[in-house]
């Protein structure tokens, strides 16, 4: 191989093609069905800008801040960041192809993998920390190649900054970089980190994290507490095989893109130095499959691997001419462009659910794709049945506030039980000329009045009245009135009652701060 100095192209230009693509093809779908609802808790965060939440770490409620100042508020609007992120993660895995030795081939195959990759298309595109973890995660891996190929020190003090900003994204930045340094120490490359610098980069990434462990410490650790719950209540549905399972299938078939590019990093000559990246992605396989991880942790680790697997098929078919490189490129990507419909909402809603009932009846192996966390076959996504019913609760919210006197106005509040309804309420508030929202859920506890002062609330039950009952049973309320549900036929919260309340007792009172106690504590 020559030496770095002296290759000639970085090959900017050629993957600045599949930037674009990654781009417009996310701009054809971002501006469909509704808000996420997770998407609509971190905008709400952009008015509570804070060290830290009960769920995420502080970044994504400034690109929150952010992207509401410069876009707006709508669907489209929250969705420009992650779509511009989308694309720097097409880039940054081009620019690790290129050095790993990769030419035009292995930058083809690899952007290309990645872009119709069916775990990357369905996470690139709403506003969540997930895209930008996995952003962090791609960076990080090019600033240690760069910097093994280079020894340019200005590269560690890079990577400091990037795993201070990943961990601010979301805390999963930890398991990757302590896998790395595991890998390291393993391999042959382990007189990197017997280096000033590298305490000097870490030294950077303290620094940059240090406001939010300060955070975590005043807030009694609320990220434990958050890891607990979701273990108790989401991760204790994936079993171990589930995982693996859905490792391998979460790519389609471009399984055998990144499987390819694991050998390689593993055992190839060629990337010897970079062995200890395979190393660090069975690390954190392991860790993730004995945590009961969700699949979309690991995603980060991927495009890595498909940048190797760019390289290992460019060197196995190296002497077979355009033929048969235009067909390995062919295999590996167009039935993954198959998917799409599933995986970004680029189609009309009843194209989409058609395209559904087909797979869902012909395709078999697709049926993780529609199985949601309670492990049950569905006629869409859990995410897309995320995306309704949040505009017809906020409307109906309004409705029923706007009927109330303006006396009876100025002693109600408006109460939801979940984050996403509450987020949704947030959201939607001055459009439907309503008030703010408490909830207890999530971080919204974090600005919960300290009681509920008011004569008439409206409750948002997601118990389908479920709630209420337990609320006249024990004696904390007397009269009520059902004032409406979301009716969203795909709206995963179909059922979710709103109701008036107008003889709150005071054992709800009291219930309502002995728990938001006990969440400030958590």
């Amino acid at each position: 191989m020559p030496p770095y100095k002296n290759r000639r192209s970085t090959y900017a230009y050629f993957i600045l093609i599949f930037v674009f693509v990654k781009i417009v093809l996310n701009l054809f779908a971002i501006s469909h069905f509704g808000f996420h609802r997770d998407e609509l808790l971190h905008l709400v965060l952009a008015d509570h800008l804070d060290w830290g939440y009960k769920e995420v770490p502080p970044l994504i409620a400034l690109v929150a801040k952010l992207s509401i100042t410069l876009f707006g508020d709508s669907v489209f609007a929250a969705r420009i960041f992650p779509t511009i992120v989308s694309g720097l993660i097409i880039w940054f895995t081009g620019l690790i192809t290129v050095e790993f030795g990769g030419k035009k081939f292995a930058i083809t195959l690899t952007c290309l993998a990645l872009i119709f990759s069916p775990a990357f298309a369905a996470s690139g595109y709403l506003f969540q920390p997930v895209v930008f973890d996995q952003f962090w995660w791609v960076l990080t891996v090019w600033l240690l190649i760069k910097y093994l190929n280079t020894t340019d020190v200005k590269y560690l003090y890079w990577l400091g900054l990037v795993v201070g900003l990943g961990m601010l994204t979301k805390y999963t930045m930890a398991f990757f970089t302590f896998a790395l340094i595991i890998g390291i120490l393993i391999s042959k490359q382990r007189k990197l980190l017997f280096n000033k610098h590298i305490l000097g980069a870490a030294v950077v990434a303290f620094l940059v994290c240090l406001p939010n462990l300060f955070w975590q410490i005043h807030h009694h650790w609320p990220l434990i507490h958050h890891m607990k719950e979701l273990r108790e209540q989401q991760l204790n549905y994936i079993s171990p095989t589930q995982f693996i399972e859905q490792q391998l299938l979460v790519h389609g078939i471009a399984l055998f893109v990144w499987l390819t590019g694991l050998l390689f990093l593993a055992f190839s000559f060629r990337l010897r130095n970079f062995q200890f990246l395979a190393i660090a992605y069975v690390l954190i396989f392991i860790f993730l499959l004995n945590m009961d991880g969700k699949n979309y942790y690991l995603f980060g680790a991927y495009p890595m691997l498909f940048a190797a697997g760019g390289f290992g098929f460019e060197r196995l078919l190296k002497t077979q001419g355009y033929a048969l490189r235009t067909l390995a490129i062919m295999l590996f990507v167009i039935p993954n462009m198959l998917l799409f419909p599933m995986l970004l909402p680029f189609l009309s809603i009843e194209r989409t659910l058609a395209f559904f009932r087909f797979t869902n009846k012909n395709i078999p192996a697709t049926h993780f794709i529609t199985t949601w966390e309670d492990q049950k076959l569905h006629p869409l996504t859990q995410d897309y049945a995320d995306m309704f019913g949040w505009d017809e609760l906020a409307q109906k919210v309004g409705e029923a506030y706007n009927k109330l006197t303006p006396d009876q106005q100025k002693q109600t509040l408006i109460y939801a039980d979940n984050y996403g309804e509450a987020g949704a309420l947030h959201h939607y508030r001055k459009q439907f000329n309503f008030p703010g929202v408490i909830s207890l859920n999530s971080s919204f506890a974090l600005w919960a009045p300290d009681s509920l002062k008011c004569k008439y609330l409206i409750y948002v039950d997601d118990d389908g009245g479920g709630n209420i009952k337990q609320f006249v049973a024990g004696n904390m309320i007397g009269s009520f009135q059902k004032l409406g549900e979301i009716s969203h036929y795909l709206a995963r919260e179909k059922g979710t009652g709103i109701y008036l309340i107008t003889d709150i007792k005071d054992p709800l009172q009291e219930r309502y701060t002995k728990e938001l106690a006990r969440k400030r504590k958590e």
